[in-house]
């Protein structure tokens, strides 16, 4: 059997899978509810390291009252985990102060800056993107605010790195990463000398890197006592969640893409040319089956304010808490472009193709025409076409994808978002029956020997639900489209800049 983990920002989620069938034995996450995300001030936002610990005990407890003794018979884990955050941990292992987590925007300035001091030219040559609000910013924020806790640290870790920690004792990182701190220097091949020197930050801070398929300990007696495994299990892969999400629909070569539309929204294509964006929009990064001699680098474009902005519409504009079912089908009931109402669904942190953390807005409220059916789609489109926006920035540096793929979850649940996708990103659109915690499942069985190779380990996915583009609905959405990029790039007076 092989036990997948992804850990994410509003849950953790565990899958046992049979690698013989292909068949999932059980699944389960927890908690019911989302995991808190704390903003102690304006643009941060934290969780506590301890809180996912403690949701992946929940989350295999259930796993195993479904599972029963088929628990006793795992022979590897693997873990995919949310990107960009940090956790400083002690000597002891325990972390030092909350998780500065992927959609904290308190590096934005600091990352701005090194990339002008640094020089863009040298950033996009060697690192393929600007420092951003990425995980190396997120630490010089803590060595220039909180110098006491960085004097304390003894290693700086990725989410998924410190769960693995928890599991196995062993510090260990991953070149892909590596390359989401923005700390992989693509010429050198090895963390980046140059950003560490210019942050001034110690190198023995940041763990030894191992390849994502490959043996990275067992899981303690400890651990195994907290969990309820059997001890000795081994760990055979990590990856960030969206680099997972790609491996887990087979998204593995040069033009090939995925999408997912949780919390965030993102398009994440394959190229074997380390190409990057000018303007540092969309972000490089070395996919999971990279190697020297067969290089693969993931683009990614994301969309901070995606299901989050479904959810706080669900939440908080009608007197009661509407399902996502009946919010679909109040959108449903409008027409395409929502009657002239625009929403631009930037509410979450720092936008990285935008640059900036001016947040969402609604354009176009007419008192006497719109209503919460016509907010319902608004949002919908606002996501679409803020994804369609960064399509044609990763069609400007050579990604034109023939199909995007991506799990039947979140938003892509919808069927009106997923015609709205396709139609305006004039893309067919695959949905499959998987989702991360079975990708990590599925990397740790290749890993460990269970599947022959990636092929072997994708044979048993059901085939694909299609939805091929709507020319009628694509020229109603165009408008409408044009309208919303008219908005974008001339707010306040061309914050945005246009692609």
């Amino acid at each position: 059997m092989l036990l997948g983990y992804d850990i994410g920002s509003s849950s953790v989620k565990a899958c046992l899978l049979d690698p013989q069938t292909g068949r999932v034995v059980a699944e389960a996450f927890a908690p019911d509810a989302e995991q808190e995300i704390r903003a102690r001030r304006p643009a941060w936002a934290e969780q506590d390291p301890e809180d996912w610990w403690i949701n992946l005990k929940k989350a295999t407890c259930r796993l195993k009252s479904k599972a029963g003794k088929f628990m006793d018979s795992v022979k590897a884990i693997g873990l995919s985990y949310q990107m960009h955050g940090l956790v400083l941990v002690g000597h002891d292992h325990r972390p030092l102060r909350p998780a500065i987590i992927w959609c904290d925007s308190r590096a934005v300035e600091i990352g701005s800056r090194a990339f002008s001091e640094i020089g863009p030219h040298c950033c996009l040559d060697r690192l393929l993107n600007s420092p951003g609000n990425f995980t190396a910013s997120k630490l010089k924020w803590v060595m220039d605010n909180e110098p006491d806790i960085y004097n304390q640290t003894y290693k700086a870790m990725l989410p998924g790195d410190y769960i693995a920690l928890r599991m196995t004792g062993e510090d260990h990182t991953t070149p892909s990463g590596l390359s989401e701190w923005i700390l992989w220097d693509y010429q050198e091949q090895r963390p980046s000398r140059l950003l560490l020197d210019h942050y001034g930050i110690k190198e023995d801070l940041i763990p030894k890197a191992v390849e994502p398929f490959s043996f990275q300990g067992r899981i303690t007696e400890a651990a195994a006592g907290e969990l309820g495994l059997p001890s000795g299990i081994s760990l055979t892969y990590r990856a960030g969640d969206q680099p997972n999400n790609a491996f887990s629909l087979g998204v593995l070569q040069p033009g090939e893409c995925a999408a997912t539309a949780g919390t965030s929204g993102v398009i994440y294509g394959i190229e074997d040319t380390p190409d990057c964006d000018p303007k540092s929009r969309v972000n490089v990064f070395l996919h999971v089956n990279h190697q020297a001699d067969a290089p693969r680098y993931g683009v990614l474009l994301c969309i901070n304010g995606c299901g989050i902005a479904n959810h706080w519409l669900k939440n908080h504009l009608s007197g009661e808490s509407l399902s996502y079912d009946k919010l679909n089908a109040l959108a449903a009931q409008v027409p395409p472009g929502a009657d002239g109402l625009s929403i631009l669904p930037f509410g979450n942190g720092a936008e990285r193709i935008l640059d900036n953390t001016e947040g969402a807005a609604i354009h176009g409220l007419n008192f006497n025409i719109h209503s919460t059916a016509h907010l319902a789609r608004a949002v919908q489109e606002g996501i679409v076409f803020s994804m369609r926006y960064g399509v044609e920035i990763l069609k400007k540096i050579g990604i034109d994808p023939v199909v995007i793929k991506a799990g039947d979850a979140n938003l892509f649940k919808s069927p009106l978002f997923r015609e709205t996708f396709a139609a305006c990103t004039g893309c067919p659109l695959e949905i499959l029956s998987t989702d991360g915690a079975q990708g990590a499942a599925r990397g740790a069985g290749i890993a460990s020997g269970a599947y022959k190779g990636f092929a072997d380990a994708f044979g048993s996915l059901k085939a694909p639900i299609t939805c091929v583009p709507d020319a009628i609905l694509a020229e109603q959405l165009r408008p409408a489209y044009a309208g919303w990029v008219d908005i974008l790039e001339n707010k306040k007076g061309g914050i945005y800049e246009s692609t």
